[in-house]
């Protein structure tokens, strides 16, 4: 039997089948409107292909609790029920095709305001739709973004707050499983790490108080999110960094927290909050973070990092590494990924009716 095709549970949601697209950003929402965030034409069509090619679960891309939380002018965002809308047209259609729908709930910090990558992904200011970004701390991510403003504990209050009611409007936007964004460096991983996180308060220094404000925003959504629904976390397992960087060893103690806390299921990334650092890029190069965190913790985990084929797939399912990959530079290269390796290992192939010349 293949193990990339076996049904997954999680509290009373089950997956098809253990193939996932994890979070990519389009950056192709309007900058200013009444759509600012909102998903267009792109994103039902980016998504619903996915989602007939046979992929299990689709979660959306880093979807803004907020307007400073979003990473560029032209991401989504979740902070008004103009948005919640027009997300409904793709949950539906992903619910019709038999795939999960689940939404990353994020903030940038101190990486928001930047341009779209195509064009340089550089910072932006008010001429271009942009704004002053936030941190943990008054320290910039690189020398050339600005120094984001220290956000005061009544402002972290007010964005634990801004989580829990993209939460609650996620939920009425149709979505299954909602994912906390914790890595790349945005805002919650600004916190974790103190390399980012100079605070010398209750959000400052220990691991303890490093964490806080993941387990306040965990707390918060858990509160609203339904019990028969699962909840995702995302986590960079290291920051690449010799030194004063989040580490392996901390992930592995989050894990043990945020399963205490809720958290159903641990999306395994790396990277992404120090410039310039060196990452062995290899094929799954990120798979043996999520290996350590499945051995070491009651925590379920997802697997992501250069996953192409089904055999490499397989095999890290086999081999007790991970529950689920995350496939995504192949997911957009291949919509219909899902399909053929399950042609390929004997499956049961899933197809839309409208597609069955193709079985």
């Amino acid at each position: 039997m293949s193990a990339l095709f076996q049904p997954y549970s999680l509290r009373d949601v089950t997956i098809p089948n253990r193939v996932w697209m994890p979070p990519m950003c389009q950056y192709s929402a309007a900058p200013e409107g009444p759509l600012t965030g909102a998903p267009t034409d792109w994103h039902f069509a980016h998504y619903a292909a996915r989602a007939t090619g046979g992929t299990g679960l689709i979660i959306v891309e880093a979807t803004a609790v907020s307007p400073e939380g979003r990473i560029s002018p032209y991401d989504l965002g979740i902070w008004n029920d103009t948005q919640v809308e027009a997300f409904r047209r793709i949950t539906r259609f992903l619910v019709e095709q038999g795939t999960v729908p689940a939404i990353q709930l994020a903030h940038a910090g101190r990486k928001a305001s930047t341009d779209r990558p195509w064009k340089g992904g550089a910072p932006v200011g008010p001429q271009a739709h942009g704004w002053q970004p936030v941190g943990p701390s008054a320290v910039p991510f690189a020398e050339d973004h600005p120094v984001p403003t220290e956000l005061t504990t009544t402002r972290i209050a007010e964005v634990v707050g801004e989580f829990a009611d993209a939460a609650r409007r996620a939920l009425a936007a149709g979505f299954e499983i909602a994912e906390i964004h914790g890595a790349h460096g945005y805002l919650i991983g600004n916190f974790l790490s103190p390399h980012s996180n100079h605070r010398t308060d209750e959000y400052g220094g220990s691991y303890e108080n490093r964490t806080r404000f993941a387990l306040e925003v965990v707390d918060a959504v858990r509160a609203v999110w339904p019990d028969d629904k699962p909840l995702f976390f995302r986590i960079s397992a290291t920051d690449w960094l010799e030194e004063d960087g989040w580490t392996p060893d901390e992930t592995v103690r989050l894990a043990r927290d945020l399963h205490a806390h809720g958290v159903d299921l641990l999306d395994v990334s790396t990277g992404g909050n120090a410039p310039g650092v060196r990452i062995p890029v290899g094929p799954g190069y990120q798979v043996p973070f999520a290996a350590r965190v499945k051995a070491e913790t009651p925590m379920p985990v997802a697997a992501v990092g250069l996953i192409t084929d089904a055999e490499q797939a397989e095999k890290i399912l086999a081999n007790g590494e991970a529950d689920a990959v995350l496939l995504g530079r192949e997911l957009l290269r291949n919509p219909s990924w899902a399909r053929q390796a399950a042609r390929e290992a004997g499956a049961e192939v899933r197809v839309p009716d409208q597609y069955h010349r193709s079985v």
